[in-house]
């Protein structure tokens, strides 16, 4: 493959036929016609000089013809390439809550997961260059997305992150490690992890301060949302013959401990106590920083040959219509 400039040719070792082309010139040039030029008396009645420049026309036509069509067997193209581009984007990873509390229904008629994925949704759809990754944890924690520009992907994710997925319990360490992990090399400068729990660290080896603090050490800042109301919620507490059995239940969320967290890192840490609320919060974290952030783009070809290939046959055409009127060239 060929590039020049802007233009591409996919195979063109047919335009090495372009060099054979002066040759032809130069030997049709210096035939001697074994007879009279004009093929009829008209022709010469019109004198020389009409019969010369008729011809000239018609070889050119025939020429460029060749030409056109040489240039249209070795494929010019266009795109198909690799651009780097620079746009303004932050690198985020959810971690986001899973644990069977977050089936609480303080936010009737909807319960705190279905509100937590509705907003979360609503703010991955306003991105356009952020890089987003998705970690589901309870009592433990794992990776949905890694961080990626493939939105539909990370909705999707959203919408198939349900309780029970996972241990039981609320690993908020854990979960910070990692998403910590998935954000330590990402490129560019703003690395920001949005932790949305909805209740108190019991599980998991990692102590969640210590987790913050390592996090800080790569430059990522964290956002803790505490999602639930304050004191009392229908909370479930196992199921029965008619699905999840629920009892009013004193709500605990560690306001403290998610504060030192967001606090380490430089973040800010929320409390959504409504759906409202949440809306709001997830705005204001819409609203930081911008920073440049690389993706290479992959261009797709345009084919081009058919701009030579609809000269030729003008060209053709207009050396047929020619000779109609004129009369052939000898």
């Amino acid at each position: 493959m060929i590039d020049i400039g802007l233009v591409q040719f996919a195979s063109p070792w047919w335009l090495l036929l372009l060099l054979l082309l002066p040759v032809w010139w130069l030997i049709a040039r210096r035939r001697t016609p074994a007879a009279i030029v004009f093929s009829r008396v008209a022709v010469l009645a019109r004198g020389p000089r009409a019969g010369r420049g008729f011809t000239r026309a018609l070889a050119a036509l025939r020429n460029l013809a060749l030409a056109c069509g040489i240039v249209a067997l070795a494929r010019p193209r266009s795109g198909a390439h690799a651009e780097i581009k620079t746009s303004e984007g932050i690198n985020i990873v959810i971690a986001f809550d899973i644990s069977s509390s977050m089936l609480a229904l303080d936010f009737q008629p909807q319960n705190r997961i279905e509100v937590a994925r509705a907003k979360i949704k609503q703010f991955v759809a306003q991105r356009t260059s952020d890089r987003i990754g998705i970690v589901a944890f309870s009592g433990e924690a794992l990776t949905q997305v890694p961080l990626t520009t493939d939105y539909p992907v990370v909705q999707a994710a959203l919408d198939n992150l349900q309780p029970g997925q996972l241990e039981d319990g609320t690993a908020i360490g854990t979960a910070i490690a990692t998403a910590a992990n998935r954000l330590k090399d990402a490129p560019g400068r703003s690395r920001v992890m949005i932790l949305l729990t909805d209740g108190v660290n019991n599980r998991g080896s990692i102590d969640p301060r210590t987790a913050a603090k390592a996090a800080s050490a790569f430059g990522i800042r964290i956002y803790g949302i505490g999602v639930g109301t304050e004191g009392m919620a229908p909370v479930p507490v196992g199921r029965g013959l008619f699905g999840l059995r629920y009892e009013m239940q004193r709500v605990e969320i560690d306001d403290a401990l998610l504060t030192d967290i967001a606090k380490a890192t430089g973040g800010r840490y929320f409390r959504a106590r409504d759906p409202a609320t949440l809306q709001r919060i997830t705005e204001q974290i819409d609203a930081l920083e911008r920073t440049p952030v690389r993706s290479r783009t992959y261009v797709r070809y345009t084919e081009l040959f058919r701009w030579p290939l609809g000269i030729m046959l003008v060209a053709l055409a207009s050396e047929l219509l020619l000779v109609a009127w004129k009369g052939p060239l000898p």
